[in-house]
């Protein structure tokens, strides 16, 4: 019994740490001074990462409807391939803002510089993308604890608390999933 509680213990602390680590890892890997060089192939990831958003979001509905339909192998099923899709996002998302300069909303002569012409052209449009943006990026770091809770209860057999925690993390990835795709929908006509 006691080594089971010391496992649980060492898992909670993992996940602690890796909701930790992410964020800061990723913030680190997009402001590096210098971009990563790997090839032309990375300026099509923000549209692979849009479709893997968008199949996160059905996948995420997909295991909702299947838990209220008592199919729970389906339900651990797509909720695994959400989680799978979501780690392929990360490392896809890593990998292009560590290697492309980042895209501004707006700059559409695309040199890096949103100029008051382009500001004005764009109007109250770039408010709504930053406030998508904002809120996408924000809730996208804190969903990471409750989304990793949520399988370690689930894996667990805590049903009780795997059911406590799915009532944030659930509308907080699936908003996230949804918002990822409109941000890319709204920026990716600034893309070089």
């Amino acid at each position: 019994m006691e080594q089971i509680l010391t496992s649980n213990k060492n898992y909670l602390n993992f996940i602690k740490t890796v909701s930790i680590l992410i964020p800061v890892a990723v913030a680190i890997l997009i402001y590096l001074p210098g971009k990563l060089e790997v090839g032309e192939w990375v300026r099509n990831l923000p549209y692979i990462n849009a479709l893997i958003n968008s199949l996160t979001s059905i996948f995420l509905i997909s295991a909702l409807i299947a838990v209220k339909k008592q199919k729970i192998s389906l339900h651990k099923n797509l909720m695994m391939s959400s989680l799978i899709l979501g780690t392929l996002f990360l490392l896809s998302y890593v990998t292009y803002h560590a290697s492309v300069p980042s895209v501004i909303f707006g700059d559409a002569n695309f040199n890096g510089v949103l100029s008051a012409d382009e500001l004005e052209l764009i109007g109250n449009t770039r408010t709504i993308y930053l406030f998508v943006l904002l809120s996408h990026i924000g809730l996208s770091i804190v969903v990471i604890p409750f989304v990793l809770f949520s399988f370690y209860y689930s894996l667990t057999a805590q049903v009780g608390k795997h059911k406590k925690v799915v009532k944030f993390s659930f509308p907080i990835w699936l908003y996230v999933s949804v918002t990822g795709v409109i941000v890319y929908l709204m920026i990716s006509p600034y893309y070089v």
